[in-house]
């Protein structure tokens, strides 16, 4: 696959279209090739994957331990209220 020839100011400036894009880029300065952007694909997909796969193992760990999720999270919320210490209101500029 050829690569796409981009100056390096075009390409800071497209960087967002050339992540996207699965054609690899050839950054030029002064007409020199001074590197080049191969974009990945499908990595996303595998991270999501894994946490999908990891969401439903946490679900299965805590059916089988008769844990409540909203219950965790409300205790959590008390406990961290507990612990915060309180800010004093400020007092009314005169």
């Amino acid at each position: 696959m050829e690569p796409t020839k981009v100056g390096i100011r075009e390409f800071r400036a497209g960087i967002a279209e050339f992540i996207a894009s699965s054609t690899p880029v050839a950054v030029t300065r002064h007409g020199q090739t001074v590197g080049y952007f191969i974009p990945t694909q499908g990595q996303a997909d595998a991270h999501i994957a894994a946490l999908k796969k990891a969401s439903k193992t946490l679900d299965r760990l805590l059916a089988a331990q008769s844990v409540n999720a909203e219950e965790v999270v409300a205790e959590f919320k008390a406990v961290r209220q507990q612990a915060s210490p309180r800010k004093k209101p400020k007092a009314a500029a005169v």
